[in-house]
């Protein structure tokens, strides 16, 4: 069965930078799974996976704007070292997750002066290309249970929080059930829940 849309791949990897630095590996693991568009794996090793079988062993290079994005400079910026409570000696190096309007986002601090540092919301592989080589162990059909963690939720929300309801109403990613439930008041009617 060759990869497509809603197939459930297993495959072993190797990521290398450009200068053939190993960075991660399934090597002496499980192979990693994940489900054909789903966006479990980043856009562009994804589309390089489609139409392969079973036994295909090839090289992949993702580029920044398919893998993790170009290095952003305005996603660094200088803070006092007090914000870093509980932390005896702040280094270079270090990561962190901050609370942001969007989410838990990780934070790796990039320098540290005396009485700063600058932080780095930036993934740590963006800007550089991804070189993968990839064995595809095994493909199958995904199941009803494979694709449940994917229905659609009617909760998703904007940046703000606040969303509108495909049935019109106004609702909440604060009140979110977590069975698809916003907070609108019309949802149950619209959507039998």
């Amino acid at each position: 069965m060759k990869i497509a849309e809603k197939t459930v791949v297993q495959m072993h990897y190797t990521l290398k930078s450009d200068e053939g630095a190993v960075i991660d590996s399934s090597e002496g693991r499980e192979p990693l799974q994940y489900i054909q568009g789903m966006r479990m794996i980043v856009p562009g090793l994804e589309k390089a996976m489609v139409g392969h079988d079973v036994g295909d062993k090839f090289d992949v290079v993702v580029i920044p704007a398919e893998g993790y994005g170009e290095y952003d400079e305005r996603m660094t910026q200088e803070v006092p070292l007090n914000v870093f409570q509980g932390v005896d000696k702040v280094e270079a190096g270090m990561a962190f997750y901050a609370q942001t309007p969007g989410g838990p986002m990780q934070i790796r601090i990039k320098s540290v002066g005396e009485k700063t540092a600058i932080i780095d919301a930036n993934h740590e592989l963006a800007g550089k290309n991804l070189n993968f080589a990839i064995e595809v162990v095994s493909v199958r059909e995904a199941t009803e249970e494979d694709l449940k963690p994917f229905e659609h939720h009617c909760c998703c929300g904007g940046h703000d929080g606040d969303h509108e309801c495909e049935c019109g109403g106004h609702g909440n990613k604060e009140n979110c059930d977590g069975n698809g439930g916003c907070g609108c008041e019309h949802h149950a009617e619209h959507h039998g829940k």
